[in-house]
């Protein structure tokens, strides 16, 4: 295992999974400017190591991200129209790194996940939440827009008019009712979650890195593509993942009828 990095963001590897943990407990990982460059750092880290297989977001202490540090907002409120666009961009080079990444994502949530920590939860791939989890977009409680790609990622995952009332209306709700509009995939009670999201990470990474790797990028391009087009952007990444080593297992193992073992090739 790495030596996992300090400060107000920690990124550690372990084997072939990467964790970004969201370091600042005292204030619930409200970010600030600093913890946003580390997070754009990190996650084009995580992004580009080969030897990493699946990444990992979660938040230290009792929360997963509480939004953008409003007290950071009030000290610097002459100058947020300027330091806005600046931090949006780290903001949202993350983001790219998550969604740009040939290889899974999870995030794994608990506490409060609020306005930037909802377009966090939203741009991974998977996502699994404690049961006591609360969540809310919160921006239009500040007056702002949403930011971090909640305005492109929510009305894929949970509809037009639902994303519209959790960006107006900015209520909190909870883990089964978002698990029922399917902001996440799976919900477990707050003491498993550590264990759970380990075991869930490992099986990713001990999956073919490649094929995940097309499917991601298939779905990424779904929404914009024709259909005659993605049929053959279909065609293509099957015949791409067919000529790697994991195809070649994946297919004797099942022929042979024994567990497949894949490494990432």
């Amino acid at each position: 295992m790495s030596a996992p990095d300090t400060g107000s963001l920690v990124y550690a590897v372990d084997g072939a999974v990467a964790s970004i943990a969201f370091n600042r407990p005292q204030v619930m990982n409200a970010l600030d400017a600093e913890m946003i460059i580390a997070l754009r750092a990190a996650c084009e880290r995580a992004r580009d190591d080969s030897a990493v297989r699946a990444i990992v977001l979660r938040g230290n202490g009792q929360a997963f991200v509480a939004g953008g540090d409003v007290a950071w907002f009030h000290a610097n409120l002459d100058n947020m129209p300027t330091l806005v666009p600046q931090m949006a961009g780290e903001l949202h080079r993350a983001v790219l790194a998550l969604r740009g990444a040939a290889k899974p994502v999870l995030a794994s949530v608990h506490g409060a996940v609020a306005g930037a920590g909802m377009s966090l939860l939203a741009a991974a791939d998977l996502a699994i939440a404690a049961a006591d989890t609360k969540f809310s977009l919160a921006y239009s409680r500040i007056g702002t827009s949403p930011d971090g790609g909640s305005t492109w990622f929510l009305p894929r995952l949970v509809g037009m008019r639902r994303a519209l009332e959790l960006m107006l209306l900015a209520d909190s709700f909870d883990a089964p009712a978002a698990l029922q509009m399917g902001l996440i995939n799976r919900v477990v009670a707050a003491p498993e979650l550590a264990a759970e999201t380990a075991r869930l990470a490992r099986r990713l990474a001990a999956g073919p890195t490649s094929a995940f790797a097309e499917t991601k990028a298939l779905v990424n391009r779904s929404f914009e593509t024709p259909l005659a087009q993605q049929l053959d952007a279909e065609a293509a990444a099957f015949a791409r993942c067919a000529a790697t080593a994991d195809f070649a297992a994946g297919v004797t193992a099942f022929v042979k009828k024994t567990k497949a073992e894949f490494n990432g090739e």
